[in-house]
């Protein structure tokens, strides 16, 4: 009797071993099981995010919904060829808030066929060439003029809080990448002197 005693006792205490307790000493609950959530293994590439880095600058931009005005200028512009290219460039990109911000039918006016020249002007203003980040920016006092690439000269500078600006718009999200540059985001339209 003191063998099956023994092994009984020795079970019990191996079975309270095993079971979790709280530190009030009740028995602690099991969380529920968790389930993985249905996502085919052979899912195609194309349904999943591509990274950045195989995403050319006119492909990040039609992923945001705020730069579909943006898309729409640079295809009128015939700048899309250009700017899904090799690059590196770098957009400051104004979003579909900026445009509106135009005075009232500007954006239609300019989006004429007819007026392809003058778009293609601002639109390229928006572009300069090589990958320039924010912290690669030049200070407010270097006085560094940049030229886009249609070799019109804008103002590119860092003040001293660390505000990126072009000409007298503020960048509000930068160094956004892609394949072939970088886009920031800026709050106003760019418009060249047409006589430059």
């Amino acid at each position: 009797m003191k063998p099956f005693f023994f092994a009984a006792a020795a079970s019990v205490f191996a079975l309270a071993a095993c079971s979790p307790a709280t530190e009030d000493g009740t028995p602690a609950v099991a969380p529920p099981p968790v389930e993985a959530p249905e996502t085919p293994i052979d899912a195609p590439l194309a349904d999943q995010a591509q990274p950045a880095e195989d995403l050319t600058l006119v492909d990040v931009a039609a992923t945001n919904p705020d730069f579909s005005t943006l898309l729409a200028a640079i295809d009128a512009a015939g700048l899309s060829e250009t700017l899904a290219g090799p690059g590196p460039y770098t957009v400051f990109a104004p979003t579909n808030e900026a445009f509106a911000a135009l005075a009232p039918g500007e954006l239609d006016t300019l989006l004429l066929p007819e007026n392809k020249d003058k778009l293609t002007r601002i639109v390229g203003y928006h572009v300069i060439p090589g990958k320039v980040l924010a912290g690669d920016v030049p200070a407010e006092d270097a006085g560094v003029a940049t030229a886009s690439i249609n070799n019109l000269d804008l103002s590119v500078r860092r003040l001293a809080d660390g505000t990126v600006m072009v000409n007298q718009y503020t960048v509000a999200t930068s160094d956004i990448q892609a394949s072939n540059g970088v886009i920031h985001v800026i709050d106003g339209v760019l418009i060249p002197r047409m006589e430059e």
